[in-house]
């Protein structure tokens, strides 16, 4: 690797081997921008998965009007990211916004509060807009795998006796695993690559406190003009999202092997 800063022309662009890399372990931003990157994929990817398998069940029922249902849930998906974002960071904008008139109206709140100026508040709409995104999406897996299980299952565990929950437990979820996996690898590694998601409605604020790796590395590389350090900000970003998609299709490898046996 290379120290390349266009803020410093003059140093020109001198080998530092691992010095970037060893930069980046060491920058307390650095791990509070993979720390929220982890905190946020944890808590998006797990939302949307329960959510995604009740709308995927409710979906998978016959019942009048099944196709437009289904065709409105994904309107949200279809919606550009940014624009989702700015929708999202206009109903939860300042004290007037139209989330705090509705919890202030239904008595789960006293007062109105401003959600961006504090970090803890400020991860509320950033999870509920990609949850309210995405879920669609999931749900689409999900809703093909279960439409790929054969009836004739449910059909012999309901002579067996099996309750509706004994059918889900024993009979969906095992036969749904392969499509979990699935899903949970897309969902994953785009949740770990978030940007432009949380650029558009909270810029990595307040401070630093919502900034994820990809929003980081943006800033070093072109904002502060560290082409050396962004470089290898990038580099890891690859590193990692690469290992995380090898762990997931290794388990998916092994769940499809064991389920052909």
């Amino acid at each position: 690797m290379h120290l390349h800063d266009l803020r410093m022309p003059w140093l020109g662009r001198p080998f530092v081997g691992l010095s970037n890399y060893l930069e980046a372990v060491g920058d307390p931003r650095f791990r509070g921008a993979l720390w929220h990157t982890l905190f946020f994929a944890a808590t998006s990817v797990s939302l949307e998965l329960l959510i995604g398998l009740w709308l995927a069940l409710a979906l998978n029922q016959a019942f009048r009007g099944r196709g437009l249902v289904r065709a409105a849930v994904l309107v949200p998906w279809a919606i550009p990211t940014v624009v989702s974002a700015l929708l999202w960071r206009f109903m939860f904008e300042g004290q007037t916004g139209i989330v705090n008139a509705a919890l202030v109206d239904i008595g789960l709140m006293r007062e109105p509060i401003v959600w961006f100026i504090q970090p803890g508040t400020a991860w509320v709409p950033v999870i509920l807009a990609d949850v309210w995104k995405t879920t669609p999406f999931v749900a689409l897996l999900l809703l093909a795998g279960l439409q790929n299980i054969d009836a004739s299952l449910y059909e012999a565990a309901r002579i067996d006796g099996a309750s509706a929950w004994r059918q889900f437990r024993h009979v969906t979820l095992p036969l749904l695993k392969p499509a979990i996996l699935v899903a949970l690898i897309f969902r994953t590694l785009d949740a770990f690559r978030v940007f432009d998601l949380i650029y558009a409605l909270t810029g990595g604020g307040p401070g630093t406190s919502t900034e994820p790796i990809a929003l980081y590395t943006f800033n070093a590389l072109l904002q502060n003009l560290q082409f050396g350090y962004g470089s290898a900000l990038s580099v890891i970003v690859f590193v990692v999202t690469f290992g995380l998609a090898m762990i997931y299709i290794r388990f998916l490898g092994a769940e499809l092997m064991g389920s052909r046996r």
